[in-house]
């Protein structure tokens, strides 16, 4: 198949299907007579694949370590289960932060009146200016 059919049957856009080919996350498909990508079952299945994985949030480099773990039939699950577990503890500090940014925010919202005037202790804790405001109710 040609690259547009191997878009559509994986769920990968043309365009990063060329872009994991020229980084070397997959391999470099085949070339017709007329210098066309072609496509087979394999090609697909591992485009979905690093569809899937990409959809987790892992990396580009993770991917190609899970992908160099699901092409190694002599690889052991725990070797798979560390680098799910490594993902999984990125994903908490990062949800983590996100929760902190967002009691920040509730706060500096609760801290503005929202009215006429153009003090704001939002635009003046983005600023670095004195504290927004001490109030406890978030």
């Amino acid at each position: 198949m040609n690259i547009g059919e191997a878009a559509e049957a994986s769920g990968v856009s043309a365009k990063m299907i060329r872009y994991y080919e020229e980084i070397g996350l997959i391999p470099k498909a085949e070339r017709t007579a007329s210098n066309y990508r072609t496509y087979g079952p394999a090609a697909v299945h591992s485009l979905r694949f690093v569809r899937r994985a990409r959809e987790l949030g892992f990396s580009l480099e993770e991917t190609a370590t899970l992908l160099k773990l699901w092409a190694d039939k002599s690889r052991t699950s725990a070797a798979v289960k560390q680098v799910a577990a490594q993902h999984v503890a990125e994903l908490e500090r990062k949800i983590a932060g996100l929760q902190d940014m967002r009691a920040t925010l509730i706060h500096l919202m609760h801290c503005c009146e929202g009215n006429e005037r153009p003090d704001c202790p939002i635009l003046n804790d983005l600023a670095g200016s004195a504290p927004a405001c001490h109030s406890h109710d978030t």
